[in-house]
């Protein structure tokens, strides 16, 4: 996407004023922020002294929220460099703004030194929303919000342009999949592999990559969760979709049925999977013909994503002193050992996840 017409880059030299609380990694990134603010507040009615934190989330990203002429209001991306690369982001809200889908627009850009300003999709997470719809017994709500999150998900699938993304290839998935043994395994448990689950290890990854690697190949939002949806007109507005790739037709609906914050029964898990199946089909999807396969493959694929998801949680609490994320890893070992145990090929990889869990081993569904 080119920059809009209306982009200079960082010239001003005199600083907007920012809110005083608002902390910066250091006076370097907060002067250019200001230098950069002073020079496109004027195009939209900015206030600086409004900016306030908007969301942060597992990267070195962040979010704020700026007052705007006539009462709007826009979101301020500050992602530094060369930690960060807004690029990736600008080129996928084209691709879905391009398939008729709600992402925030792209109203300033510097590229160089990683700001963005955005166009604001509103305060009201999907995730808290589910939340408090759950919460209140109020299940025409989970469900219109969920097949509303179904139905954007079918129209990225069939309308977007994939073909200029990365591949979700074999040497991806496989990097995703070491990081349950490097960060979850050895440094979160301090546990070492004999040679003999090593080889378990080996041979799980070579099944789920080679599932993976045999689907039809679509646009990948890759954190498609309630966590990065927005309620908003139209519903949903997406977020955090900078990461996307050319990959697994059954990646995002995994993604957002098995969510790292929310968990839903099986029953409502299969019904909402089938209307996305049944969807993608009569949007020309290429989904196999039996919803048995699909189901398979969807589980396979979420697999692959959980145990990746423990790796990175771990990750980010051991190397980038963010615990939090770590009350979320039973969560997705219940889901690992779930889809494990279902499977024969799946079911020797429990031996590496209940000593990890504390339980004893459960077989079922085979």
């Amino acid at each position: 996407m080119p920059p809009p017409a209306s982009f200079r880059p960082l010239t001003t030299t005199d600083p907007a004023v920012l809110p005083p609380d608002i902390l910066w990694p250091d006076a370097a990134r907060a002067q250019a922020c200001a230098r950069w603010l002073a020079d496109v507040a004027p195009r939209h009615g900015l206030r600086p002294a409004t900016l306030r934190s908007a969301s942060s989330d597992a990267s070195f990203r962040r979010y704020f929220r700026i007052d705007g002429a006539d009462a709007s209001t826009y979101i301020v991306m500050d992602a530094p460099p060369p930690q960060e690369d807004v690029r990736p982001f600008v080129r996928v809200a084209g691709l879905l703004s391009t398939a008729g889908l709600n992402a925030p627009a792209i109203v300033e850009q510097d590229v160089e030194h990683g700001f963005l300003l955005l166009g604001d999709l509103g305060a009201r997470p999907y995730l808290g929303a589910l939340q408090q719809a759950v919460g209140d017994g109020a299940e025409a709500t989970v469900e219109t919000l969920m097949r509303d999150a179904i139905g954007a998900l079918v129209q990225w699938q069939a309308r977007a342009d994939a073909t200029g993304l990365p591949a979700y290839d074999d040497a991806l998935l496989r990097r995703e999949l070491a990081l349950f043994p490097d960060w979850c395994v050895a440094r979160e448990y301090a546990v070492r592999w004999s040679d003999a689950e090593q080889a378990i290890w080996r041979s799980t990854c070579d099944l789920l990559v080679a599932s993976a690697l045999a689907q039809p190949t679509v646009a990948v939002h890759r954190d498609y969760m309630p966590r990065n949806l927005m309620v908003a007109t139209p519903n949903p507005g997406i977020l955090d979709f900078q990461d996307a790739v050319r990959g697994p037709i059954t990646y995002d609906i995994a993604s957002l049925l098995r969510d790292a914050y929310i968990s839903w029964d099986e029953e409502r898990e299969i019904d909402w999977a089938v209307r996305w199946w049944q969807a993608g089909r009569a949007a020309g999807l290429p989904l196999p013909d039996d919803f048995g396969d699909v189901w398979r493959q969807l589980e396979w694929m979420g697999l692959q994503r959980h145990l990746k998801v423990l790796g990175i949680f771990c990750r980010l609490k051991h190397r980038d002193a963010k615990p939090a994320y770590s009350r979320d890893l039973p969560r997705f070992f219940g889901y690992a050992h779930k889809a494990a145990s279902r499977y024969a090929g799946l079911r020797p990889l429990l031996r590496l996840l209940e000593p990890l869990m504390g339980e004893s081993r459960v077989d079922a569904y085979y």
